[in-house]
């Protein structure tokens, strides 16, 4: 197995992004569907949000770069590069205070 550079996926996944009209890209970078891990960069251009949606089951948020905010129902937690976010157990929504990208880890 060769390592992957997550700094390289993260400079190609902001391009991505801010060449789409959504301000995101994602990329699957370990597991699949029927895995019981998995993990997926998010790039979210400033501005720009994942909209509220449901918690896919046991799941982490790494900020590798930018500024973000998780909301779920009346809570916010804001987070920076580096942090680490446990998504909470109900519907969520991502927003992007400036061009972020996130790593998000599934445990199924």
């Amino acid at each position: 197995m060769s390592p992957s550079s997550l700094s390289a996926l993260t400079e190609e996944q902001l391009v991505l992004a801010r060449a789409t009209d959504s301000g995101r890209s994602a990329r699957t970078v370990h597991g699949g569907p029927t895995s019981s891990l998995r993990q997926t960069l998010i790039a979210l251009v400033a501005g720009h949000a994942l909209a509220e949606h449901a918690s896919p089951g046991e799941a982490t948020l790494q900020v590798l770069r930018g500024r973000i905010r998780l909301v779920a129902q009346d809570q916010a937690w804001p987070a920076t590069t580096g942090d680490l976010l446990v998504i909470p157990d109900a519907r969520h929504a991502l927003h992007a205070e400036e061009d972020s990208v996130v790593l998000l880890t599934i445990a199924r």
